[in-house]
């Protein structure tokens, strides 16, 4: 798959997995070790906010005066809630490759509307 910044932080999450039990420098404050330290319960739960704060943003979007600063907001909770996708994905140690594939074969798929 073509190199882009989610590739990029998910190397950079699952390099934070395999060392998260030593510290490099003995102040170092990483939220990813932690997040893994924590455990998939954690990492969830973290998910589950994330999403909810985003949906919010999204909802709230009309509500907030300028599209700059309504769209700042929306961006910033995704992008929590992709980094915490991310995290899962690596806990249960499957590559976020493996969801690009998944997205280019649906975007295969013609005329896939899922009747109700």
């Amino acid at each position: 798959m073509e190199n882009n910044i989610l590739n990029g932080l998910y190397d950079t999450i699952t390099e934070r997995k395999k060392t998260k039990d030593i510290n490099e420098y003995e102040n170092e404050k990483s939220y990813t070790k932690y997040l893994f330290k924590e455990g998939i319960n954690k990492i969830l739960k973290k998910i589950g906010e994330e999403t909810a704060e985003t949906i919010i943003a999204a909802k709230d979007a009309d509500n907030r005066a300028g599209a700059e600063d309504r769209n700042k907001f929306v961006i910033s909770e995704t992008a929590d809630l992709l980094y915490h996708l991310l995290v899962m994905l690596a806990e249960l140690d499957i590559k976020y490759s493996d969801v690009e594939k998944e997205l280019l074969e649906r975007t295969k798929k013609i005329g896939n509307l899922k009747q109700k």
